[in-house]
């Protein structure tokens, strides 16, 4: 089995994680489904010690939260690497207080999308 690609980001303190067997049991997917995603930049993981682990703030009650496959190909396309969209993630937005990782999940989402457009130009 391949590698899976994993970004080397310090994510903020605290920050929850999932194991590749916990996101697929939180999104009802085998776990190879998950690698898959991850391989595909559908998903992002970090590596802890050798595994990977994934964001828990990646998903919602419904399952992946709504704008981030989007975001992550937005921020692709804008000439980022995984570990700079990983950084893009959780860095503070001082003016809206928060991560844009966090901010996906309320009505900032659409503007964090924006911003992340605006970067490619």
């Amino acid at each position: 089995m391949a590698s899976l690609p994993m970004t080397v980001v310090d994510l903020p303190d605290g920050e929850p994680l999932l194991d590749i067997t916990g996101a697929a049991r939180r999104l009802g997917l085998s776990a190879g489904k998950i690698r898959t995603m991850v391989a595909e930049h559908e998903l992002l993981a970090v590596n802890v010690e050798g595994q990977p682990m994934i964001p828990e703030v990646f998903f919602d009650d419904d399952g992946i939260a709504k704008h981030l496959t989007g975001l992550i190909a937005v921020l692709y396309d804008g000439g980022f690497d995984r570990d700079g969209v990983m950084r893009w993630l959780f860095t503070v937005h001082d003016d809206l207080g928060e991560y844009p990782a966090r901010a996906l999940h309320g009505h900032s989402a659409r503007e964090m999308i924006r911003r992340a457009q605006a970067l490619g130009f």
